[in-house]
């Protein structure tokens, strides 16, 4: 198995050697490795199983590192690092040519943030790089939040895991693509009232079957092994009773040996929840798991996007 430590400094030389490390983040563990290294970066797919189509997010220290990897900064997205940055903000900008054409799918953008963890800060602050950083799990699986998800998925098949205790925010990032209009590719944990805020209205884009333009477009994702399903969860229990159905719930389990989201109503707690909660129902004993929107305000939006893509494509 992969050792877990919080030894920041092994963490960087593996990463000069072109080796491969789970690293934490405010949203999510990302499995990190140099942007500039291709064949560093084809360590991240194998790994992850992930298909090549699919862009990586390229995380970066600070402005200056940005300049690296972005050709044209619109006066719009830095706004809104600005105001949001370091954190769950990712922006979709023109690549420069140091950029590696795996890490962007060869799509001539790049997706690139600066996270807002202090072990990330460290990190990257010791590296001459950025570092190219999915999420450290399975592709098309539940993403992790803790150190030891990332063990018990990814353990054996990376060279280091990077303690940082659990994920604070807990989805991940918001991406806003600057390649035309500005325009959200993907809800996370910056919400889109915040974004319109900064920057005025903003539209968000549909999710993608193939060759998205960003990472977690895909229409199916974050899925769970056991089905899941979404609906009204009282008419969901009589019809799925014979099935051992736990209930993934926002402010109640129905009774049920399920998870709750957020007793309180509290949608940032829900999404602080919702990844570690779909991992305990998938390991439990229930047949199904009945799940239910959260309102569509606030990162309600972005939870509900994570559950509509868990319950997408499933055969019940």
């Amino acid at each position: 198995m992969t050792e877990i430590g919080s030894d920041v400094q092994r963490a960087a030389r593996i990463l000069k050697s072109g080796g491969i490390v789970a690293v934490p983040t405010e949203t999510v563990y990302g499995l990190a490795a140099n942007a500039f290294d291709e064949k560093a970066v084809t360590k991240i797919f194998k790994a992850k199983n992930r298909p090549a189509f699919d862009p990586l997010i390229v995380h970066v220290a600070d402005d200056a590192s940005l300049a690296s990897v972005a050709a044209e900064i619109p006066e719009a997205a830095h706004k809104l690092r600005r105001h949001f940055g370091p954190g769950p903000l990712t922006l979709v900008l023109p690549k420069t040519a140091q950029v590696p054409d795996l890490v962007t799918s060869g799509l001539p953008h790049v997706a690139v943030r600066t996270p807002n963890h202090p072990a990330a800060a460290e990190l990257l602050g010791m590296l001459t790089f950025p570092l190219a950083a999915p999420s450290a799990n399975p592709f098309g699986y539940v993403s992790p939040v803790t150190a030891a998800h990332v063990a018990a998925q990814l353990g054996g098949s990376i060279d280091y895991i990077l303690d940082g205790g659990r994920c604070t925010v807990g989805i991940e990032s918001t991406i806003v693509a600057f390649t035309d209009r500005p325009k959200i590719l993907r809800l996370g944990g910056l919400s889109q009232e915040a974004i319109e805020a900064v920057i005025g209205p903003v539209e968000v884009a549909a999710e993608s079957s193939a060759n998205p333009a960003a990472p977690g477009m895909l229409t199916a994702h974050y899925a769970t092994k056991k089905p899941l399903v979404i609906g009204h969860i009282p008419t969901l229990l009589k019809a799925h009773n014979e099935r051992s159905p736990a209930v993934l719930g926002f402010t109640s389990n129905y009774g049920t040996a399920g998870e709750i989201l957020s007793k309180s109503g509290d949608p940032d707690e829900a999404a602080r929840n919702l990844f570690a909660a779909m991992r305990r129902l998938d390991e439990s004993n229930a047949g199904i798991i009945l799940a239910e929107f959260l309102p569509e305000s606030g990162l309600g939006r972005a939870v509900n996007d994570r559950l509509r893509r868990a319950g997408a494509d499933r055969k019940l």
